[in-house]
Formats: structure tokens, C-alpha cells, sequence
């Protein structure tokens, strides 16, 4: 598009129509400021619905007002409207703001049966119902024993994520991952012990001074922690330990001897080794 087409598309929504959508609407009674830049998002996303001329565009409850704008601009150029189908978002880990991989609250679909075991036992106890309705393969038979469980308390909330976190690992990684994966929730985090198969990690002698390893250096070559400022804060918080003694100074240089067992967090976990 020519910038002339740009102001011209521009011309086929007022702003009051903008206004519409509910975070500009909050915004502009709030007073707070709203750029001319963010009114084209929409129209650039209903433009893609105008050059595909697409039938059907799937989106998130939070895209209903772009979807919408696609079916606007189909109109003004001549197109037949697309149907908008829109899907309920889910919040993320934090039971706040929806599951987002850049706000770090959310679980992959595609991560170890293990990860999405844990991360599963944090869900927030009030959304656990939904989490089962949008996520799982449960039936709806079987969603209402659940719903119901939890609200008349026949069901504790623990045995509820524990299901909810057995049927994620099953539906993305198979029943036999989902059995080893429960088996090391209930040995690691219920019984609070150690792990039968931490993987060994052989340390380079050439990272060590005078025998020793920053712990920082130590988290970062693990890839416990993606930099050292991550490592630096999981430090702080209390969640590294060594051979199960909790480590709390980030400045520390630490002795490794080969078979220490080091922990950060609730599921890494390593056996060093020294040669």
C-alpha cells in the first residue's frame, strides 16, 4: 500500500468508532493519553482480512473489536464479511493477567512432562474449573463431578490439580509420562526427596578459581538460569540449594565435589561431576 492508500483506508473509520474498543474507551475517560499510531493496528489487521479475503477469522474474546473491524473494511472495499469466532482467554499462572509466554506465566505445551506437571500444581485454586473446561479433553460429564467436588469440598483442591496436572502431561505426552511425571511430583515435592534420575553434569575444570566456582557461574552453565541476573534473583529468593543446604549469597564461591547435588527452584535439579 502506498501511503495514499494508507491515509484513504484512514478514512473509512471515524474516530468514535475507535473509541468503541474497551481499552481506548477506558483510556480516554481515564485521560490518559491513547497515540494516533494505535488506531492502526486494527485497521491493519482488518486490511489482512480485506487482501484474504477470508471467510472466517479466529481470535481470543480480546480481539473481538479487530475482528470485527476486518468485517468494517471487507464492507467499505466490496468484500463479503468474514464470520469472527472468538475463543475465551485463559489467565495465566499468576491468576491475573492472561497466559502470556512473555509474562512468564504460562505452560508449554511442548515442555518437559515434568515442567508441565509443576507448573500445573501452581494454577491458581479459583481457576482450576476453568483451566478443566478450556484446556482439557475431560467430558462434560465428567467436568461437572469435578466443578462440583470443588465447590461442595468433596474434592480437595490438591487432588483436583493433581487430575488437572496428570491430564495435561496425558493429553501432550502420553499416559506413561503422566504416571512418571505424578510419581516424581508426589517423591520430589510431597515426600521431599530427592529424585532417582538426576542427570550428571560434568563441570570444566577450567571454569574453577583456586578450586572453587562462582554460584552464579555455576547456575548459569546448568542453564538453570538463562542469565546471571536470573540466577542472581532465584539466589536471593532462596531456591537454590546444595546437597539440600539452601545457598542465599549470590556472591558466593562455592566447593564442588563430584556427586553434589545441586537444586534451583522446585524442578531442576543436577548431579556435578569433576574429572
Amino acid at each position: 500500500m502506498t501511503f495514499a492508500d494508507v491515509v484513504k483506508l484512514s478514512a473509512k473509520v471515524t474516530v468514535a468508532r475507535m473509541l468503541e474498543r474497551d481499552d481506548f474507551t477506558k483510556r480516554y475517560q481515564g485521560g490518559l493519553p491513547i497515540s494516533i499510531h494505535e488506531f492502526f493496528y486494527p485497521l491493519m489487521q482488518g486490511m489482512d482480512s480485506v487482501a484474504l479475503e477470508s471467510d472466517i477469522e479466529l481470535g481470543g474474546t480480546d480481539q473481538k473489536f479487530n475482528l470485527l473491524m476486518g468485517r468494517t473494511l471487507q464492507k467499505e472495499y466490496g468484500k463479503d464479511t468474514q464470520i469472527a469466532i472468538t475463543t475465551p482467554i485463559i489467565e495465566g499462572l499468576d491468576g491475573v493477567q492472561k497466559m502470556s509466554k512473555s509474562l512468564g506465566n504460562y505452560i508449554g505445551i511442548d515442555e518437559e512432562p515434568n515442567e508441565i506437571y509443576g507448573k500445573a500444581m501452581s494454577v491458581p485454586d479459583e481457576l482450576m474449573v476453568k483451566y478443566y473446561e478450556l484446556v482439557t479433553d475431560l467430558s462434560n460429564e465428567e467436568l461437572e463431578i469435578i466443578a462440583q467436588g470443588i465447590k461442595e469440598g468433596t474434592m480437595h483442591p490438591r487432588d483436583a490439580k493433581m487430575k488437572l496436572a496428570y491430564t495435561l502431561v496425558r493429553m501432550f505426552h502420553g499416559v506413561e509420562a503422566a504416571e512418571a511425571a505424578q510419581e516424581y511430583f508426589v517423591t520430589v515435592f510431597q515426600q521431599r526427596a530427592l529424585p532417582d534420575d538426576i542427570a550428571e553434569f560434568v563441570l570444566p575444570e577450567e571454569e574453577f578459581e583456586g578450586g572453587k566456582m562462582r554460584l552464579i557461574k555455576l547456575l548459569t552453565l546448568l542453564e538453570f538460569a538463562a542469565s546471571n541476573g536470573e540466577a542472581r534473583r532465584s539466589i536471593q529468593q532462596g531456591a537454590v540449594k546444595l546437597n539440600e543446604e539452601k545457598l542465599t549469597d549470590p556472591n558466593a564461591e562455592i566447593e564442588i565435589a563430584s556427586g553434589d547435588i545441586i537444586q534451583a527452584g522446585k524442578r531442576k535439579f543436577a548431579k556435578l561431576l569433576r574429572k
